[in-house]
C-alpha cells in the first residue's frame, strides 16, 4: 500500500457493490475506454470526431455514447447542430486510467510498468 494513495474503502456490504460491479461492466468495453480516454483529453468532442478517433463507425460510437449517457458517464451540450459529448466527472477516466495501470503490471515481467518509470522522470 502506498501512503499517497488516498482509496476510498467502503464496508463490503454497501448496496453499491452490485452498481460497481454494473460500472465494471460498462467500462469492460476496448471502444468505450477509448472514448473515456479521448474524452479526458480533448474535453467536449461530437460524435463524428469520436468515431475517427476510435476508428468506429459513427452509429456504433453513438451507441456506446448512449450506454455511458445513461450510467451518468458523459454530457451532452448542444452546439447548433452538433451535439457534444463530454465527461461528467473525473471517476470514468481515473477507474480507466487504474485499471491501465493494473494492465501494465500484469505484462511488465518483473519489470518496472510504464506508469511508475514516467513517475520517477
Amino acid at each position: 500500500m502506498h501512503a499517497d494513495n488516498n482509496i476510498y474503502a467502503p464496508d463490503p456490504s454497501t448496496e453499491f457493490v452490485e452498481l460497481a460491479a454494473e460500472v465494471f461492466g460498462l467500462l469492460s468495453d476496448a471502444t468505450r475506454i477509448r472514448i473515456v480516454l479521448h474524452l479526458r483529453r480533448n474535453g467536449e468532442l461530437s460524435v463524428n470526431a469520436l468515431a475517427e478517433l476510435v476508428e468506429k463507425s459513427p452509429s456504433g460510437v453513438s451507441q456506446h455514447l448512449a450506454r455511458l449517457r445513461m450510467a451518468r458517464m458523459v454530457t451532452t451540450r448542444q452546439d447548433g447542430t452538433k451535439v457534444l459529448y463530454s465527461l461528467t466527472d473525473d471517476h470514468p477516466a481515473r477507474l480507466v486510467s487504474e485499471a491501465i495501470k493494473q494492465a501494465e503490471h500484469s505484462v511488465s515481467n518483473g519489470r518496472l510498468p510504464l506508469h511508475h518509470r514516467a513517475a520517477q522522470s
